[in-house]
């Protein structure tokens, strides 16, 4: 049964996420002071400072601050996976989650990507305006009705009971007012940016630029990418673009990883929240199985207890 380290992007982030670890695991608090370190160059502050400075109950946003803090994160508790002896033989990555997912696969200087991911949160805070991204709780066919797709782009559909869109702050009000009227719910994700849509193309000649100067190893790992639903041995020139402004496609990325052979898919994200999607995503009759190690509800050391006794 091959491992796949599942890496997901924007909104999972939370304070305090991953302190059990940073407190107790070694290897995971030594990769979080290395990478801040980093950050701290590019952006003037610790992230870790940041990460650990509110409650579990508030709301963690700011993509300067979060953009490096979801990285550090992932890219750290795959190392502490890896210490542990449980080894990916493949990683997953959606959106932003792409960027510790192309490190943990050996493909890019992990050092490079925390510059990187710190300054791409600087070119959105400079080329964009404020946008959007709204979980609605509704069928499929409630996005593709006019009224909706003028105002906004759908931008994730991986589950039957809802979809995910991306709009201009401005039109919020408009939205949230309209989809009320007809009785549907909706949740606003805590991000800044209307990622994955026309929104943020101001971004892409800076952001292009960036990513030229990135240097690229071959992959050691294959690669499951979001915005392509599909695995890679190589990465096409656009791909750095694609990643953030493809719609995310993690159903058919999971289905297209699974049908090549069960996996014991590891969620290595702050919130378990690609554990929560493969489970509901995979058949019935699947043999894979779905793990997850750092949640918000105070359980990750024996999380990862557990997963290493799986291990033997």
């Amino acid at each position: 049964m091959k491992t796949v380290f599942m890496f997901p992007g924007q909104g999972v982030q939370y304070f305090q996420m991953g302190r059990q670890l940073f407190d107790a695991h070694p290897v995971f608090r030594d990769w979080m002071l290395r990478l801040d370190h980093t950050a701290q160059a590019v952006l003037g502050r610790s992230i870790i400072g940041a990460i650990y400075a509110g409650g579990r109950s508030e709301t963690f946003n700011g993509t300067l601050l979060t953009h490096p803090a979801i990285f550090m994160v992932e890219v750290a508790m795959a190392q502490c996976l890896i210490s542990e002896g449980i080894e990916p033989d493949m990683t997953l990555g959606a959106s932003l989650g792409t960027y510790p997912a192309l490190v943990t696969a050996g493909a890019i200087d992990v050092f490079d990507a925390m510059e990187a991911v710190a300054k791409q949160a600087q070119i959105f805070e400079k080329t964009c305006p404020k946008g959007i991204m709204l979980a609605v709780f509704a069928s499929l066919a409630v996005a593709t009705s006019a009224w909706l797709a003028a105002r906004s782009e759908l931008v994730a559909s991986d589950l039957s009971t809802h979809f995910v869109i991306a709009l201009p702050e401005h039109h919020l009000a408009d939205v949230e007012a309209a989809l009320g009227r007809r009785g549907i719910l909706s949740q606003q994700l805590p991000v800044e940016f209307a990622y994955h849509s026309r929104w943020i193309d101001e971004a892409r000649p800076s952001f292009d630029a960036l990513t030229r100067r990135i240097t690229r190893s071959e992959l050691d790992l294959p690669l499951a990418c979001s915005a392509h639903a599909t695995v890679l041995s190589a990465l096409p020139d656009d791909f750095h673009w694609r990643v953030v402004r493809q719609p995310i496609q993690l159903r058919r990325t999971l289905e297209t990883v699974e049908s090549q052979g069960p996996c014991r898919f590891i969620d290595v994200g702050p919130s378990g929240s690609l554990a929560t999607l493969a489970k509901h995503v995979l058949p019935p009759t699947s043999a894979s199985t779905v793990h997850a190690v750092l949640t918000p509800y105070g359980r990750d050391l024996s999380n990862l207890d557990a997963l290493k006794g799986r291990r033997h």
